[in-house]
């Protein structure tokens, strides 16, 4: 995983850089996401409603999903060299699928553009996570990353 230098990454934008590990996505951890954010709904922590609900089950946040994309996606960027990588943003993200409580997901990263910035660069990369067994992504977000030499 990674890069042995800048001109190697430079040379994969356009392209399918890789993909992560799968994730577990328990019920512990969507009950720990409620907490650190304060957002309770039904759908997310109440097990008996969300049962009768329209997913059958709870469903992890979409910021749930949307805040693993570093641990789905690790070391797919490295650079050899880099002392700081930082997310610098979001251009675009979608939710086009839920993530009922025990699946497993993982990302999958393509890498749009490098601009160059002052100390280091900024990469683009269209980050898609995938449920296992899953028709449609459940997240698919345009990420800005900077990353420091």
């Amino acid at each position: 995983m990674g890069f042995a230098s800048l001109d190697d990454l430079r040379a994969a934008v356009g392209t399918e850089i890789g993909q992560g590990r799968w994730l577990d996505v328990s019920q512990e951890r969507i009950d720990k996401f409620a907490e650190a954010t304060g957002d309770r709904q039904w759908i997310h922590v109440d097990l008996e409603r969300a049962a009768s609900g329209p997913f059958g089950g709870t469903i992890a946040h979409g910021f749930l999903s949307l805040s693993l994309i570093p641990a789905l996606t690790a070391g797919l960027t490295a650079v050899d060299g880099v002392t700081m990588g930082v997310n610098y943003g979001l251009n675009k993200v979608r939710f086009p699928a839920p993530v009922p409580v025990g699946s497993r997901v993982r990302g999958l990263v393509e890498l749009m553009s490098i601009d160059d910035v002052p100390g280091g660069v900024q990469l683009t990369s269209r980050v898609t996570v995938e449920r296992e067994g899953g028709d449609k992504p459940v997240c698919v977000a345009e990420t800005v990353t900077r990353l420091y030499f």
